[in-house]
């Protein structure tokens, strides 16, 4: 993958975005389908318990993750609504709705981000490709340059470890997680 500064700016904005929304109480859903769904929960997992040092808990939920919700509501609305239905439930203004998409088309993923918009979520994605649909309904869009899935993957792991150090960084403040040694974590 070639260098890209509007990836370097993407996520350096969405951590920002994030730590701002969570230091006002509010809280980061993050949804996806099939890998993506894995990574929305890798994540989560991240922020609540920890990245790589001891801290607080930070506020996060995956929308990938309650089958018991995931079904009903796909049985009774219809799978493209099992996010939105929960950003509906779950999301208030202010809060931020990570959406995670290797193509940027995913139906229900573009319900999700379209009712947050509505509802004063900010909404970030990450994709590849060029963005598909949901590069519009992004406030922020971190955009892998790559068609390939497996490539994408790879980098929206990456992409997900340094947004959370970021986010880190940007809510407890700049040498949050460095040793008196200059060494992280």
């Amino acid at each position: 993958m070639h260098e890209d500064e509007s990836i370097h700016e993407a996520v350096i904005q969405a951590a920002k975005l994030t730590a701002d929304a969570m230091k006002a109480g509010r809280k980061l859903m993050i949804c996806g389908n099939g890998g993506s769904a894995a990574d929305a929960q890798h994540l989560v997992a991240e922020f609540v318990s920890r990245l790589t040092v001891d801290r607080p808990a930070l506020r996060a939920i995956a929308l990938t993750t309650d089958t018991s919700i995931l079904t009903a509501i796909a049985n009774d609305y219809g799978f493209e609504t099992v996010f939105e239905r929960q950003v509906e439930a779950l999301g208030i203004s202010g809060d931020v709705l990570l959406v995670i998409s290797t193509s940027g088309n995913s139906k229900n993923c573009i319900r999700a981000l379209k009712l947050a918009r509505a509802m004063g979520i900010s909404t970030v994605g990450l994709t590849g490709n060029a963005g598909g649909a949901m590069h519009e309904l992004c406030d922020v869009s971190m955009i892998v340059p790559s068609s390939t899935t497996m490539h994408i993957q790879e980098a929206h792991i990456a992409l997900e470890h340094v947004f959370c150090t970021l986010v880190e960084k940007f809510y407890f403040g700049p040498e949050f997680g460095v040793a008196p040694n200059g060494n992280i974590g």
